[in-house]
């Protein structure tokens, strides 16, 4: 049953995935802004590409080169592979050990039938942006998290620099520019990794070597305008005319990486390189967070996916990663890539609904994308205002001129809605808890923002969304900033032992398949081992293999899982449904039954064997195959 259950889900899951990258986890809220992209191209044998989308069809002429990633032990070996077969390399992604290059057909199966150590071949994926616009002439989201009290009381910011992995920023900064108070600019920096990435090789190693000393002081433009939204969702400095900041953090310090064009497309590999310039550039510019208004449909287990694996080496070098939970909701297990990687604060929509200010009119927005993952991870962490959001954009940039509705003049703002502008108001609250306390961890951090945030409670006391959907609720800024909570998120997890590929973890999540209902398995308070434990794949995710061994015990911070037997909590039961009345208390007072023990994590067992009944996995990693390429319409 467990076997059939999870082959059913992940059935599902592929039917419904795309492998683009929507780039804006955004929201069209009127019907004539919806586009439809249709990019497809017929399966590739081999390892797992988690989605993955070629450039081009594969039909071509063999002397036709596409871009891919490389993979190998290292990125000098992952390069000396290509070139030994006759490709070229045309960059360097050693964050994930890897390197992009030009490969013909021939060239393509040279290098698969290399004897290449930890050889992976990713198609370099296409990534794309959307636009959902709304309508507000007023910003109210920096109050309605609680920044407002913040910067009323000097709180902005300051001295915290937030990376925006984009498409870029308007030339004409705007309240951008510079903080309260302050003339400097506080753009600190600016990296087109698409002008980047069509250099010569040899320009491109030149820059390499005095990336350390560059100046990016040269604007990058941001022909598109979502990056420019939000960056200033984020850190603008104008003020609204009710007197306060249009900005959750207005006194940070801006770092803008274009990797999408005009058209709000770009490649995984471009991607992956903002990240991996972000890490390089940290110290530097002291980046503390790093912003992905960005969701794919998952298509492999999360430490699978390259995109994944920088996400998480930004987080293991001490960068909190903020990240969209995706606009595919409200049905269960639509959490996309990277907002499922468990280290990171994944953050779901709420919306105002036009009541700004008045709490009971809030309601969960209806797009966004709810868990569990299918490891068995409760995502997202927090919910943050993502409806109709307004911020100062480019009045000529793509979206300005696809949708001028929305175009607010004469202050060239722009209004948006989705888990996108959840992400960028997520954020800004981050920075501001990094002001206050520039010690704290990325672990530290995701311990207060949840601990600290105001769940929907129903009339009876009871919470109105499960954790599935809301996590643990609104974020609320200035709770977050004057919390002192430890040790409560990411616990059985090990981010380093996850990039060496020595262990990966399964979350405390699993389904029932005769109630139809997914649930928190309970914790036993038993030190004996048993047949029956398994853990939060259970259902969720036991389709894809067999399980061969029991799933290893945690120890005594999470203890023993207890699979089928459901952890009684308030909320930690949900039938998949979802409801869109309001009149819900976002309560500060409400008390967790359990603590917050369902965002840990178990090792996951090394006895798993990934079944070739799904494309996608047909082979195993490092057998230097690519993967699947099925792209339905875009939703």
């Amino acid at each position: 049953m467990k076997e059939s259950t999870g082959r059913r889900l992940w059935a599902a899951g592929a039917v419904a995935s795309t492998l683009i990258i929507l780039f804006v986890c955004l929201r069209l809220e009127a019907p004539a802004a919806h586009r439809s992209v249709a990019l497809s191209s017929p399966p590739m044998s081999g390892a797992l590409a988690a989605g993955v989308q070629p450039a081009r069809a594969r039909s071509q002429a063999p002397a036709v080169r596409e871009s891919y990633i490389i993979q190998a032990a290292s990125a000098g070996e992952a390069g000396s592979a290509v070139v030994r077969v006759g490709g070229r390399v045309t960059g360097d992604l050693s964050v994930i050990r890897a390197v992009r290059a030009l490969l013909n057909s021939r060239e393509l199966e040279a290098l698969k039938a290399a004897n290449v150590p930890g050889l992976t071949v990713y198609a370099d994926s296409k990534v794309r942006a959307s636009s959902a616009p709304g309508t507000l002439p007023v910003t109210w989201y920096p109050s309605e998290i609680g920044a407002q009290e913040l910067q009323a009381g000097g709180i902005t910011g300051s001295g915290v620099t937030v990376a925006v992995v984009d498409s870029g920023l308007w030339n004409q900064h705007g309240p951008d520019q510079s903080a309260p108070g302050n003339t400097a600019s506080r753009i600190v920096a600016q990296y087109d990794v698409i002008a980047a990435s069509e250099q010569s090789t040899a320009t491109q190693l030149a820059s390499a070597a005095t990336a350390a000393v560059a100046s990016y002081s040269a604007n990058i433009n941001d022909p598109f305008g979502h990056g420019t939204h939000v960056s200033s969702i984020i850190a603008s400095s104008g003020v609204a005319t009710n007197g306060t900041f249009q900005g959750v953090a207005p006194g940070v310090n801006l770092v803008a990486v274009r990797v999408l064009d005009q058209n709000g497309e770009g490649t995984y590999a471009n991607v992956i390189a903002g990240i991996q310039w972000v890490m390089q550039q940290k110290a530097r510019y002291n980046i503390r967070v790093l912003n992905l208004s960005l969701s794919a449909p998952v298509q492999s287990p999360y430490w699978e996916d390259p995109l994944n694996q920088a996400v998480m080496a930004a987080w293991n070098a001490g960068i909190v990663v903020v990240v969209a939970a995706g606009n595919f909701g409200p049905a269960p297990m639509t959490i996309g890539v990277p907002g499922n990687v468990p280290y990171v604060i994944t953050v779901g929509a709420v919306t105002d609904n036009y009541y700004p200010m008045q709490p009971s009119q809030y309601t969960l927005a209806s797009f966004s994308s709810t868990g569990p993952t299918y490891e068995g991870f409760v995502k997202p962490e927090v919910v943050a205002m993502g409806g109709h959001n307004l911020a100062y954009a480019p009045n000529d940039g793509t979206l300005a001129e696809e949708f001028p509705q929305w175009v607010v003049l004469p202050y060239d703002d722009f209004i948006m809605s989705g888990t996108s502008m959840a992400t960028a108001v997520t954020s800004g609250a981050v920075a501001l808890m990094l002001e206050v306390s520039p010690q704290l961890t990325p672990d530290e951090v995701k311990c207060r923002l949840m601990s600290s945030a105001d769940p929907a409670v129903n009339a009876n006391g009871g919470l109105a969304y499960t954790v599935f959907q809301q996590g643990a609720g609104l974020v609320n800024a200035h709770n977050a900033v004057y919390s002192t909570a430890s040790a409560c998120t990411n616990q059985g997890l090990d981010v380093v032992l996850d990039l060496l590929g020595t262990q990966h973890y399964g979350g405390r999540a699993d389904y029932n398949p005769s109630t139809g209902e997914y649930y928190i398995m309970a914790v036993s308070s038993s030190s004996s081992s048993s047949s029956g434990l398994l853990g939060g794949l259970g259902s969720l995710i036991g389709g894809l293999g067999t399980l061969v061994s029991k799933v290893p015990l945690v120890g005594p911070v999470l203890g023993q899982l207890l699979w089928g037997v459901e952890e009684l909590g308030d909320g930690l039961l949900w039938n998949g449904s979802y409801t869109s009345a309001s009149g819900y208390t976002w309560s500060s007072g409400y008390t967790w039954s359990s603590g917050y023990t369902w965002s840990s994590g178990y090792p996951w067992s090394s006895g798993y064997t990934w079944s070739s009944g799904y494309p996608w996995s047909s082979g195993s990693p490092g057998n230097g195959s690519t993967g699947a390429i099925n792209v339905p319409p875009q939703q």
